[in-house]
């Protein structure tokens, strides 16, 4: 069918290149004239193509002459010069495409035209690699071109400081690993200060070994986690508090919306309780929240109605079909405070406080593109999910490598019989030979029938990326064998030494297919780099787990009709079809579950991308976030006022549990009557309520000065904002393990996600709105007050592998500071500018 179609609409890859060759032709044209420039000059073009650009040209405007300018550096700066084929897959690059360039065929020195080209914009590029070493390497060895040009190199690695890594980011061009910049941007969208950031907006990146990336660790979150502040001995003091207070006096309870609130006896009583002045000093906010959930788990949450006790634990009861939630836990601390009134042990797990997929880090740039050895394969996922198109760029110099049929044996113990065999012998003519292995224990298995057959190697099980370079630079000398699973070894080229072409170049053995056509093409290409020969043949057998998992029996069975031993393998193209068909669909397996985590992700995505816009605006609000505040009081009181005038007939409307709210939440006792809400319509009620609660504020906002009340609210703000969310994204994290469950009740669980996730955000933001509104005219005001993390010890996790930390020595605050006043560390700055916001 492909090849229909190709004959129809003829061949999209060579459509591509014929019109990138056009613009290649323009810079091997321009070269005469390039070279005869000096080198002041040529590095004045820097200069004159960012005032191009300034002017008003576009990056494709001067895209010929500024790559045929790279081109001449690099043969100056680095002693070589980019072939045709590097010039091709260059162009790509810039389009936001993925270059399928051969192992060998000069990746990193291709990526340095686009590099350049773009950071002519000065909005920052990103060179992106699978490990550090590379990332080093690459910074140093392309830094010489860059520096020559006039650019600036960042290399963004782990455990700097955040005036190193906004260094970093503020370079043309930075270098990194995946994960370390997907991590600075959740730190990002949890700092306190605007100038706390690192990144600047996401602009272009440049991803090496794209497939790696954005395929195979597509399926792997980053995650910040961290332990909450939350004190099980808190939760049982607020419960033995509540314990003590009587329904009406002390406190008041809505049926409709479930909401409890202490009364002024109440508070006084929680004063004299916990030996404090003020329960709504800003100090005792942690407080006053364990009071409420403890009030709520008293008073609104009922034992085998709303949740029942199992094996020590508290199971949440669903209200609608009332089955048993098993894992699901109560947000806001509300599921340990019913576990102190049940006397139970509090469970204090870490929560998730930020997360996102590699698949939605990448797609927030303005512009993606990439390279690697093997990507045509997975095509149709890098077209769908990143809207980028695979150009297979042609080989500078023909492909001479021999790549053979597989070999399918009996059994594994003929397969390894076979191939210490072919190793032995390669080794004994002096061929270097690099044996890929899809498990670390089939490296060490192999590496031990080595040792008892006397064959001198290495074994390469990445788990040390130096190491990893130093052997893979050794594997092309004569007579070196080599071990190394199928992806170590990736962004290093083999290099054949002194007189290894006449033996036949580098040998590859593979031990078994991976259920990923790629890998098992990377793994080939490690061989015959740059029309170097070279020979492959991968080897098999029945009781391999891709054999056994796809249709093995009809082979097994032939070769027993056959009446083969163990020592006859079957060498077949009709056999590597089969293999490669059972390749393709464990790939399309993998592609639908990427795809689905995907679609739970969006889920959050959009969610995310609110709530970290709406906090950046208020951490970049140099004047009045007022606005901000009125809208969220206004949503408040409206929620109320609406909850309780819903009748038709207003004699039954709660006119009392409104007041009450007015009182216990935003407003003095003295300053609503019921009496004034009596005759009155629900909008005019809200309009009168909001006018009172506006004077109240204008109030407030007199007791400091300007610079001071700004603080106050966005201390307010974010505290709410930063609390919510994370527990949000932990109750999100929660649900999505348990959802799959709903498809054994013929629900379609990724709809079912959508729907509560929605339901529990808009919770979150109602949440969030009286958060602010009780806190904002119910807090006292203190002249030095400090945003506060709402989470310490955070750790940073992408697959389950903690990100290694440095330990920086601490500023040890001495003294309670103003924040205008001067920093005592000397510095001169005032505190707020200095160690203030660290």
């Amino acid at each position: 069918m492909a090849g229909f179609l190709t004959k129809i609409f003829g061949d999209g890859n060579q459509k591509q290149l014929n019109r990138i060759q056009k613009k290649v032709d323009q810079i091997e044209a321009m070269e005469a004239e390039i070279e005869k420039l000096s080198d002041t000059d040529l590095q004045h073009k820097t200069k004159a193509f960012k005032e191009r650009i300034a002017n008003g040209e576009t990056l494709d405007d001067v895209l010929v002459e500024a790559y045929a300018v790279v081109r001449e550096a690099s043969k100056r700066v680095l002693g070589m010069r980019p072939f045709t084929s590097q010039l091709v897959g260059a162009v790509a690059l810039h389009e936001g495409n993925i270059a399928e360039m051969k192992t060998g065929e000069g990746k990193t020195l291709a990526s340095t035209m686009p590099a350049y080209l773009n950071a002519l914009s000065e909005k920052g590029v990103h060179i992106i690699t699978v490990n550090e070493y590379l990332a080093d390497r690459d910074a140093t060895e392309m830094g010489k071109l860059y520096d020559f040009l006039g650019l600036t190199v960042g290399l963004n690695g782990n455990g700097l400081s955040k005036e190193e890594k906004r260094e970093a980011y503020a370079s043309d061009i930075t270098y990194g690993t995946n994960n370390e910049f997907g991590f600075d941007y959740l730190r990002d969208n949890m700092v306190l200060y605007k100038n706390q950031m690192v990144q600047r907006p996401l602009n272009f990146a440049i991803i090496d070994e794209v497939d790696s990336i954005l395929i195979d660790e597509a399926r792997t979150p980053l995650i910040i986690s961290g332990s909450a502040k939350k004190s099980a001995a808190l939760y049982q003091q607020a419960d033995g508090f509540v314990a003590t207070l009587s329904k009406e006096t002390d406190y008041t309870y809505d049926e409709k919306t479930k909401g409890v609130q202490l009364t002024e006896e109440g508070i006084n009583k929680a004063e004299k309780y916990f030996s404090i002045e003020n329960l709504f000093d800003l100090n005792n906010v942690s407080l006053t929240h364990h009071i409420n959930q403890a009030l709520k788990a008293h008073a609104s949450m009922h034992r085998d109605d709303d949740y029942m006790v199992e094996d020590g634990e508290v199971v949440i009861i669903d209200q609608f079909t009332g089955r048993k939630m098993k894992g699901r836990r109560y947000s806001d601390g509300l599921h340990q405070a019913i576990e102190a009134k049940e006397g139970l042990q509090i469970q204090n797990e870490s929560m998730t406080l930020a997360s996102i997929t590699f698949q939605n880090f990448f797609r927030m740039y303005n512009k993606l593109s990439g390279m690697t050895g093997t990507a045509k394969t997975e095509e149709e996922e890098f077209r769908n999910i990143y809207n980028m198109d695979v150009i297979a760029i042609p080989t500078n110099k023909e492909i001479a490598r021999d790549d053979r049929a597989d070999l399918i044996y009996k059994s594994m113990e003929g397969k390894f019989r076979a191939v210490i065999e072919n190793i032995k012998e390669r080794h004994a003519a002096g061929q270097p030979v690099l044996v890929g292995t899809v498990a670390v224990e089939t490296s060490e298995l192999i590496s031990k029938l080595l040792k008892k057959a006397g064959v001198r190697h290495e074994v390469l099980n990445a788990k040390n990326h130096y190491r990893e370079a130093e052997i893979i630079e050794t594997a092309g000398q004569k007579g070196s064998v080599t071990i190394a699973t199928n992806m170590a070894g990736r962004g290093t080229d083999i290099k054949l030494g002194e007189g290894v072409k006449e033996l036949g170049g580098l040998a590859v053995v593979g031990t078994e297919r991976h259920e990923s056509r790629r890998i098992d093409n990377q793994l080939r290409g490690r061989s015959g780099r740059q029309g170097d020969p070279g020979v492959t043949q991968f080897y098999l057998s029945m009781e391999d787990e891709l054999m056994r998992r796809f249709g093995s029996d009809n082979l097994r069975a032939m070769m027993e009709r056959l009446g083969m031993d163990d020592t006859q393998p079957i060498e077949s193209k009709m056999v590597s079809k089969a293999v490669e068909s059972a390749q393709k669909r464990v790939e399309g397996n993998n592609f639908d579950a990427r795809k689905t985590v995907l679609s739970y992700d969006d889920v959050l995505r959009e969610q995310r991308e609110i709530i970290y816009k709406q906090r950046f605006e208020v951490i970049d609000a140099d004047a009045n976030i007022r606005e901000i505040i009125e809208n969220m009081l206004q949503s408040s009181i409206d929620r109320v006022v609406g909850t309780h005038t819903q009748d038709d007939d207003e004699e039954n409307w709660d006119l009392k549990a409104i007041v009450e709210y007015v009182h216990g939440n935003l407003l003095d006792a003295e300053d609503l009557s019921e009496g004034e809400l009596k005759g009155k319509e629900a909008e005019e009620i809200s309009e009168l309520i909001m006018e009172k609660v506006r004077k109240r504020y204008d109030q407030k906002e007199e007791e400091l000065t300007p610079e001071q009340f700004r603080e106050f609210e966005k201390v307010i703000v974010l505290r709410a904002v930063d609390s919510k969310w994370m527990d949000h994204i932990d109750q999100m994290d929660q649900l999505r393990q348990g959802i799959h469950l709903r498809a054994y009740g013929q629900n379609d669980p990724l709809r079912e996600y959508q729907m509560e996730g929605f339901a529990m955000f808009e919770a979150m933001v109602s949440s969030i709105e009286d958060e602010v509104s009780k806190y904002i005219m119910k807090a006292q005001i203190r002249e030095n007050l400090q945003r506060q993390e709402v989470v310490k010890n955070t750790q940073a996790v992408a697959g389950g592998q903690d990100e290694k930390k440095k330990v920086r020595k601490p500023y040890v605050k001495k003294q309670t500071v103003g924040r205008n006043d001067p920093c005592p560390c000397g510095s001169g700055k005032k505190y707020k500018n200095c160690h203030g916001n660290n």
